[in-house]
């Protein structure tokens, strides 16, 4: 696992109070009822705290997925 993944991952934990040993790789949005559009936005937040970034809000948006939120943070050259 990547150090940006391990940043993640502990972003949707904090985000959506999930368990460490969630399958990150098949997390949805309104996939699981911890991730309801309020935990969005805390996911969000944590997001860009963790890497020190401001997301668009068509990234906001965008961000439906685990993966959907490496390629976000990736793209904006973010590193963990």
């Amino acid at each position: 696992m990547s150090s940006i993944q391990s940043t993640l991952k502990a972003a949707f934990i904090a985000g959506l109070g999930i368990p460490e040993d969630s399958d990150f790789g098949s997390l949805q949005y309104r996939g699981i009822e911890e991730w309801d559009s309020v935990a969005h936005m805390q996911l969000v937040a944590e997001i860009e705290d963790a890497f020190g970034i401001m997301l668009e809000t068509e990234d906001v948006l965008g961000l439906n997925s685990f993966a959907a939120a490496e390629e976000i943070v990736v793209r904006y050259g973010a590193t963990a």
